[in-house]
C-alpha cells in the first residue's frame, strides 16, 4: 500500500486574503506595516491549517500493465469457465433425471457408433428401431419422472445387455475369421435382435398403460352420460345388427 498526503490550499488563500484586506485598510508605508501584515498572515495560516489539517491516506500500489500476450491469456482463462459451463448439459434440478439424460445420450451414441460399424443391413435396421424406441422410452420418463420406477429393469439390464450383445457382434465381425463359435454366436445375436426390438416396443407401450386406462374410463363415463341424456347415436355396427334382426323377423 502507498501512503499519500493531501495538504489543504486554504491556509495559502488565508494569507493572500490577509494581505489584500490589510493593504486596502492600511497602505504599506513603513517597515512596521510589513511586520504587522506578516504577523497577521502567520496567525491566519496557523489558524486555518488547524481547521483544515493535512490528510493522510493509503492507496494500493499500481499494478503493471500486462503485456499483450499475457492479457490475451488472462482473457482466455476468464472465458474458459463460461465455455465449460456452456458445454455442460443443463440441469433439471433432479439428480436422477439428470443421470437418466446422460445415460440416454451415452446409449444412443453407442448405438449410432455400432450401427456405423456393423455392415449387416438387417441388423442395422434393428439397431435403428432400438435407438428410436430407447429415445422415446427415456423421453417419456423425463417428461413424467414418476414413471422412472417402471423402466428401472430396462435401464439396469435390458439396455446395457443389448449394447453388450451388439458390441460382441461388432468385435466378432471385425475379427474377419469364420468359425463355429463366431458364426454361431453372431447368428444367435441376429435372431435375438427381433425379440429385443419387440421387448423395447412393449416397454414403451407399457408406459402408456395408466393413461390408456384413464382414457378408457373417461370414454365409458361419457358414453353412459350421453346414453342417459338420449344424446348418443347407435354404436358402430349396431345399425347392421338391428337390420339383421329385422330381417330375421320378416316372414318369408
Amino acid at each position: 500500500m502507498a501512503r499519500f498526503k493531501k495538504r489543504s490550499v486554504l491556509p495559502i488563500y488565508a494569507i493572500a486574503l490577509v494581505w489584500v484586506l490589510f493593504t486596502l485598510l492600511h497602505p504599506l508605508y513603513r517597515v512596521s506595516d510589513y511586520v504587522s501584515v506578516i504577523l497577521l498572515s502567520a496567525v491566519a495560516f496557523i489558524v486555518v491549517k488547524g481547521i483544515f489539517p493535512t490528510v493522510e491516506y493509503e492507496m494500493p500500489d499500481p499494478q503493471p500493465e500486462p503485456e499483450p500476450e499475457e492479457a490475451a491469456e488472462g482473457e482466455k482463462k476468464e472465458d474458459a469457465p463460461a465455455e465449460e459451463a456452456d458445454g455442460e448439459p443443463a440441469s433439471t434440478g433432479d439428480a436422477k433425471i439428470d443421470a437418466l439424460i446422460q445415460e440416454k445420450d451415452r446409449a444412443l451414441g453407442e448405438m449410432r457408433r455400432l450401427n456405423d460399424a456393423i455392415e449387416d443391413e438387417t441388423l442395422s435396421q434393428r439397431i435403428d428401431q432400438l435407438e428410436e424406441a430407447t429415445g422415446k422410452i427415456i423421453d417419456q420418463v423425463i417428461a413424467q419422472p414418476e414413471k422412472l420406477p417402471q423402466i428401472r429393469k430396462f435401464m439396469n439390464y435390458y439396455l446395457p445387455t443389448t449394447l453388450k450383445l451388439l458390441n460382441a457382434y461388432d468385435r466378432m465381425g471385425a475379427a474377419g475369421v469364420s468359425g463355429e463359435n463366431i458364426d454361431g454366436t453372431m447368428t444367435k445375436i441376429e435372431t435375438m435382435m427381433d425379440t429385443i426390438v419387440m421387448a423395447f416396443h412393449k416397454q414403451l407401450d407399457a408406459l402408456f398403460r395408466d393413461e390408456a386406462m384413464d382414457i378408457a374410463s373417461d370414454i365409458t363415463v361419457m358414453e353412459n352420460l350421453l346414453a342417459r341424456e338420449g344424446l348418443s347415436g347407435p354404436r358402430p355396427g349396431q345399425e347392421e345388427e338391428d337390420d339383421s334382426a329385422k330381417g330375421d323377423d320378416h316372414p318369408h
